[in-house]
């Protein structure tokens, strides 16, 4: 690459809620130099010639392209850049922060998920700054989550209270008083955010729970008057 050159590209930091009530980073192996081999965020490269018109199409197309998936939420986080972070030289990225249903399926062996905590805590290193986008992206989920809904987007459309307590708090990486979200969820129901299916699910274990319908008005979720950990 030409010194007069920026790499510039749009990464991805995408998270489900895994079996185990664990948040899951969704990493795809890249397939050339550098780091040929070597498990990193999805992503793409934006230049001149690319068809995307803007980043936010571009970091759809990252996900879409390669992995077959659309986001229930997507935002941009933040963009870095300097010429240590790529071997090439200088380069930018525009991340985003991805939240994907629990039931999302992989369509092929060169992508996986892996725990969060063990790339947040360096058990898992990744290329480049990858590590870094990742702890920035988790930090905003967390810091969002405490007087937002945004957690409710890791979770299949109608969901129970349980399963949204478990959503926050693995968000969060603390305990949320049950009565505390309910009442949370209590105001989304009467700003038409969630409605009642009048139905219930049928657990292996444990007694059946209603079944609420997660209707999102808006993009970036739902605000709360309080935070949901008072």
């Amino acid at each position: 690459m030409a010194s007069a050159e920026v790499l510039a590209g749009v990464d991805i930091v995408a998270l489900r809620l895994g079996e185990a009530d664990r948040l899951e980073l969704l990493l795809g192996r890249r397939a050339q130099e550098p780091f040929a081999d070597q498990w990193a965020l999805p992503g793409v490269l934006v230049n001149g010639r690319c068809a995307d018109a803007s980043l936010d199409a571009a970091a759809g197309r990252a996900l879409q392209d390669r992995a077959r998936i659309v986001p229930a939420h997507l935002e941009q986080v933040a963009t870095v850049g300097n010429a240590a972070r790529d071997p090439r030289g200088w380069s930018l990225s525009t991340f985003y922060l991805a939240l994907l249903a629990p039931d999302v399926r992989l369509p092929g062996e060169d992508l996986c998920f892996v725990a969060l905590d063990e790339v947040l805590d360096g058990r898992l290193s990744l290329p480049f700054d990858h590590a870094q986008l990742v702890a920035q992206a988790a930090e905003r989920l967390a810091g969002k989550a405490v007087y937002t809904s945004l957690p409710l987007y890791l979770l299949a459309p109608c969901f129970t209270v349980t399963e949204a307590l478990t959503a926050f708090q693995a968000v969060l990486g603390q305990t949320v008083q049950h009565t505390t979200l309910r009442g949370r969820l209590d105001k989304m129901k009467q700003h038409g955010w969630i409605a009642d299916t009048g139905e219930k699910n049928q657990p292996k274990m444990g007694r059946p729970q209603h079944l609420l319908a997660h209707r999102p008005q808006a993009p970036g979720g739902f605000i709360f008057d309080r935070s949901v950990l008072s």
